[in-house]
């Protein structure tokens, strides 16, 4: 994967950032917005895997939302070695949940892919912003297979948040800093 950005420097000041919310809470768009702040091109890695016609339509109407200055790549399992790749540009993860879910179906090394994550994160001198659901404000899953997703999803997410100088919480599409200043 060959990756060129015309600065020879990342945006200095602009911290790690974790958006987190409920499904359909504005979080893509919130994040979206982050990167669009800096000097484009941005990276838009996205997780997810068009399995079926909704998800298709989904996945599209994220694309239109995005204009030519967005470069998509497409990472459903690799996300460390796709951040490398980026160097120093401003990159948007959509998102963690999605990652964390397809690492699951994999029988993935859930903990060394996320310590892969981490590892990435602390080396990377690149504008990161990270969209992930929070699940645990729902229902108790009635599946093994949902509650143990819904307790990894939480670790991932608490894992991230203690490294990110930023996290907001997303709430009916309002922007909420719990770690750091909007």
């Amino acid at each position: 994967m060959d990756i060129s950005h015309d600065h020879k420097k990342a945006v200095v000041g602009v911290p790690l950032t974790l958006v987190v919310g409920g499904a359909r809470s504005g979080k893509s768009r919130y994040a979206e917005s982050l990167i669009a702040a800096l000097p484009p091109p941005w990276v838009y890695v996205a997780t997810a895997e068009a399995g079926d016609d909704e998800m298709v339509v989904r996945i599209n109407d994220h694309r239109a939302r995005r204009g030519p200055s967005w470069r998509t790549i497409e990472a459903p399992r690799d996300l460390a070695a796709t951040l490398t790749a980026c160097g120093t540009m401003p990159v948007l993860v959509d998102c963690l949940t999605l990652w964390l879910s397809n690492l699951l179906l994999a029988e993935a090394d859930i903990d060394r892919e996320i310590g892969h994550l981490e590892k990435t994160l602390a080396e990377s001198a690149a504008p990161i912003v990270l969209v992930a659901n929070e699940v645990g404000s729902g229902i108790v899953p009635n599946s093994s297979l949902g509650r143990r997703f819904r307790d990894m999803q939480g670790a991932l997410n608490q894992r991230v948040a203690a490294r990110a100088a930023r996290v907001v919480l997303m709430v009916a599409g309002l922007p909420l800093a719990v770690k750091g200043t909007l």
